[in-house]
């Protein structure tokens, strides 16, 4: 297994990591392993994580399977040569022009592979099937590259009664407007415990599969508790909270792509988006990230963006993920993808934990952010924490670029309904709002309502119901 900055046996990656990304990543991998799928790393050699992938196959660009084939065959650890090359090869479909290559029987390890194919090929023509995560989080200010959110979920203390915050934007719409929010699933009874949520629904069956059980199901009561049975339980619906916080008319499908703690692999997620392509949908909405081999983009998401760009008008919005770091994370990295980044509590400063540099669109407030969860006893599951209990009431405090980036989707849906314009037009115009109002060495900003809709007050002016404390900026 190759590692930066040196060379490490398979498995021995996971003793750099920091305590808290290795808890993630043990987690992770174990679940990817109850679904038959050996997950493999990289460590970055400073307490996270280079990138992790599928430890049995590659992704191939189909123009170039035949080769890729040979050279394999041509390095082959026992130094056997098979004639044939890609005749006895049965690869498997992901999207028009990527394929899945097995490669367990050439002997080589993924790094040690794409190594081969880079030095005769060049760089890109075949790269890890990527694990890719709700919103990697790193492992504090030093850029370590981790995965999942920036927190885990945190109880919400009663300080006024319950509420979504930010609140919901009631002088806005989003209606006729659609959102595929590719996340973990939309929780059972959410749309009617949380008013804001009524008629959010999840992903038609043609657009994950078409199998039940590719959607959420609700947790299951032990001894009277009812028991999160993941820390990824929730997240969708929290996501979904906050963008019909913004929009509250806006129909939003969510999908539960990523049900494998809360991640899947690239050919997973393309596949399930390329279904997709069938609704009419008017905003793509993705809460995951990932770094990868050598910063190499996605080329099966590359091949799906493709296919986006055949819908005239329509927008794919990303999580810029929770490193810390420049270190370009994807899809959001992508130019054609809107990238989205997180403010901290002041609703003005880059958040601690996001991501930053060029490649970053935009930010929004993604810190201390409260909406939908479910009812039930959270386990702890990272350090500093593990082990500890959390009891939730049906709402969640969560900080995340995930949290930001349905701010950014909503006011794009709000003002879609307000103006008429396509997503790809009300993208352009609040883009420009937000670098009007650029912060200095935070960058361009999108508040809550500003810029979605003419009105005297954004609601980042709003005030909590009875208790008349100010939220947002300036509190």
């Amino acid at each position: 297994m190759t590692e930066q900055g040196g060379e490490t046996k398979s498995g021995d990656w996971r003793r750099y990591l920091i305590p808290r990304i290795r808890d993630e990543v043990d987690f992770i991998v174990a679940e990817f392993a109850r679904h038959g799928i050996r997950i493999d790393g990289v460590s970055a050699g400073n307490g996270g994580i280079d990138y992790m992938f599928a430890a049995d196959w590659i992704l191939v660009r189909a123009e170039y399977l035949d080769r890729v084939v040979h050279i394999l065959q041509e390095s082959k650890k026992d130094g056997t040569k098979e004639n044939g090359a890609a005749g006895k090869i049965e690869p498997e479909p992901v999207i028009e022009g990527v394929v899945l290559l097995h490669i367990r029987e050439f002997g080589l390890s993924v790094p040690e592979a794409l190594d081969r194919i880079d030095e005769i090929l060049g760089e890109g023509k075949a790269t890890p099937d990527h694990v890719l995560t709700v919103a990697t989080h790193g492992g504090g200010t030093g850029g370590e590259v981790g995965v999942c959110p920036a927190t885990e979920p945190q109880e919400v203390y009663e300080r006024c009664g319950p509420f979504p915050f930010p609140p919901v934007c009631g002088d806005n719409d989003g209606s006729g407007v659609v959102i595929y929010l590719g996340d973990t699933g939309l929780l059972e009874g959410a749309d009617m415990a949380h008013g804001w949520l009524s008629g959010v629904q999840r992903a038609p069956k043609a657009a994950v599969g078409g199998a039940l059980q590719d959607w959420d199901t609700p947790p299951a009561m032990a001894n009277g508790t009812l028991t999160i049975p993941s820390p990824y339980t929730g997240h969708g619906t929290f996501v979904a909270g906050v963008a019909r916080c913004m929009a509250p008319d806006v129909t939003i499908y969510v999908a539960d792509i990523f049900k494998i703690a809360g991640s899947a692999l690239e050919s997973h997620m393309a596949r399930k988006l390329t279904e997709a392509l069938g609704l009419d949908v008017d905003i793509f909405h993705l809460t995951i990230a990932a770094t990868t081999r050598k910063d190499i983009h996605l080329i099966a998401f590359e091949a799906w963006l493709g296919r986006l760009h055949q819908s005239k008008g329509v927008v794919c919005v990303a999580a810029a993920g929770n490193n810390s770091s420049k270190r370009r994370c994807w899809p959001a990295a992508f130019p054609e993808v809107i990238s989205v980044g997180a403010l901290a509590t002041d609703w003005r400063s880059r958040a601690g934990f996001s991501n930053f540099g060029r490649w970053v669109d935009v930010y929004a407030p993604g810190t201390n952010l409260i909406n939908a969860y479910t009812e039930g006893v959270y386990h702890c599951t990272v350090s500093p924490y593990q082990g500890t209990d959390r009891t939730f009431d049906g709402l969640a405090q969560w900080s995340g670029t995930s949290f930001s980036t349905p701010i950014v989707t909503g006011l794009i849906a709000a003002r879609m309904s307000w103006t008429g314009e396509s997503a790809s037009e009300a993208v352009a115009s609040l883009l420009g709002v937000a670098r009007a109002q650029a912060v200095p060495h935070t960058g361009p900003i999108l508040l809550p309502c500003c810029g979605a809709a003419p009105r005297s007050e954004c609601c980042c002016d709003a005030h909590c119901h009875g208790c008349g404390e100010r939220h947002g900026p300036g509190r």
